[in-house]
């Protein structure tokens, strides 16, 4: 059983951690996950930094920004995590755009993350479609699991559709907006969270954009499996690198 799913069915209250490879340094990639997992972090989100995120706000696009200034690219972040598996044993997610992707060889991508123990792919840029009809069977050759987004805005239809294509989690993002602005869930974000619960989808969800503390967390898991965190941790790695992230952790597990 892939690792995403295993943990999915093991554990309630899931907290994922989002950060950017190569940030703050370019060597601090494996020390960053081996911490998190070493605090009592369930999941983790590599993002691989992208010169134009469309998805991410101010915080972890300044992130991408010096991570590839530091000299980050896909080639690197799996030269980095050929060992990752000896000490980590985790789900590890990458979190990227699909131009970066294609530009390697979406195959010999694959075919990395699966040498590498990658378990699954957020790619906010590949339609649906595009994926189902071109690249859903080579994701499943390597055992990877593509984690599909929602909004907002999205259909209960299209929410429907993309439930039965999910083969692990579904990334339910609380706003429409960009992440990292968002200061708590209101009434509004509430009723779409149980809205999206009420629909007894087959796929558990994981809740993110706007997940900055204990409460937001908390709130986040009564109405879904759990929550994502990443704007808050980026900002914790600007202020104190890698000290203090067992206590950054912390205040999600109280």
């Amino acid at each position: 059983m892939n690792r995403i799913n295993q943990k999915l069915q093991d554990k309630e209250n899931i907290l994922s951690i989002y950060f950017s490879a190569g940030y703050p340094n370019l060597n601090d990639t494996v020390g960053i996950i081996q911490k998190l997992e070493n605090s009592g972090v369930d999941l983790i989100e590599i993002g691989l930094p992208f010169s134009d995120p469309l998805a991410d706000g101010p915080t972890i696009q300044n992130s991408a920004t010096i991570a590839l200034q530091n000299g980050m690219s896909t080639e690197v972040l799996f030269n980095q995590l050929k060992q990752i598996r000896s000490t980590v044993k985790i789900p590890l997610i990458i979190m990227g755009y699909f131009n970066p992707i294609i530009q390697y060889g979406v195959e010999q991508f694959c075919h990395k993350c699966a040498e590498v123990g990658i378990d699954g792919l957020i790619i906010p840029d590949l339609p649906l479609e595009i994926y189902v009809q071109e690249y859903k069977a080579l994701f499943e050759k390597y055992s990877l699991i593509n984690v599909l987004l929602i909004t907002p805005q999205t259909s209960e239809e299209r929410i429907k559709l993309i439930d039965t294509v999910s083969e692990g989690f579904i990334y339910t993002v609380s706003s429409a907006s960009v992440t990292g602005n968002s200061v708590g869930f209101g009434m509004e974000q509430e009723n779409y969270f149980r809205r999206i619960q009420s629909m007894k989808l087959k796929s558990p969800q994981l809740i993110g954009f706007g997940i900055h503390d204990q409460d937001t967390f908390s709130q986040a898991c009564q109405y879904a499996k759990g929550g994502i965190v990443g704007s808050a941790f980026i900002k914790h790695l600007e202020g104190c690198g890698l000290s203090e992230i067992g206590n950054f952790v912390k205040k999600f597990k109280r």
